[in-house]
């Protein structure tokens, strides 16, 4: 850090659409019910990052599949359950399951990235459809927002557990090029082909917004977590990407 800089990176942390909502979220905490939901989302997950990654069902050697574990561990799935996951990647699935991305359009001139995990795509993508509509949205077509977000890595860090000088080293070995910070929380974004240098952090891929809308208006934002809770729900969903703050 040079002389005389206070925030990480001398950048002004802001929220990007997706953090808020699951600020939002985590806040609300996870239900005992839903936890099977959960489960099997990331169960999905880890399958789809072994068949993704040549087969590999090694952790180190494959980076997606680190990451899909590594968020299992965090959401206190049982390590059989993640082992099972791995195992169903050399089962009949192996050529079924996929991951897709689907485009959307939202109320208050809000765009969604929305990734799924199926093993039927016409299935998920008229649910996916039927979900935007009833909420007042539409599904896109391929491009038709992606330009509008940077696909990339993120890193969250407990303000608490982790020093300043820890974080700024690890965001100078990811080469990270922005930073939002809660009282709570800092998180480092970093260039998607940096994915691989991660090793002991628990790294997402996101969608961020290059130019989000600010929404400050309540009711307005109860909208827009709305439909962005409703298309989560969805067995297939992933997660969603909004360019709403």
């Amino acid at each position: 850090m040079a002389q005389g800089e206070t925030t990480l990176y001398n950048t002004k942390a802001t929220m990007s659409g997706h953090s808020k909502w699951s600020t939002i979220k985590r806040k609300k905490g996870i239900k005992d019910q839903e936890k099977g939901k959960i489960f099997s989302k990331l169960s999905k997950m880890i399958t789809i990052s072994v068949i993704e990654g040549g087969g590999f069902a090694d952790p180190e050697i494959n980076i997606k599949l680190r990451m899909a574990v590594e968020k299992a561990k965090a959401a206190n799935m049982p390590k059989d359950n993640i082992a099972r996951a791995i195992e169903k990647a050399a089962g009949p699935e192996k050529n079924q399951l996929k991951e897709v991305v689907y485009e959307g359009f939202g109320p208050e001139g809000m765009a969604l990235i929305i990734v799924a995990t199926t093993d039927n795509p016409n299935r998920t993508i008229s649910e996916v459809r039927n979900t935007l509509e009833k909420m007042g949205g539409k599904l896109g077509s391929q491009g038709s927002v992606a330009y509008l977000f940077h696909k990339c890595g993120s890193v969250v860090f407990n303000r608490v557990e982790n020093s300043e000088e820890k974080i700024l080293a690890f965001g100078d070995e990811v080469g990270a090029f922005d930073v939002e910070e809660d009282p709570e929380s800092t998180t480092l974004y970093f260039p998607f082909e940096n994915m691989g240098k991660i090793r002991s952090m628990a790294a997402e891929i996101e969608y961020k917004p290059t130019s989000p809308i600010v929404v400050t208006d309540e009711a307005k934002e109860q909208r827009i977590f709305k439909i962005i809770e409703a298309v989560e729900g969805l067995d297939d969903v992933q997660k969603v990407f909004v360019n709403t703050i």
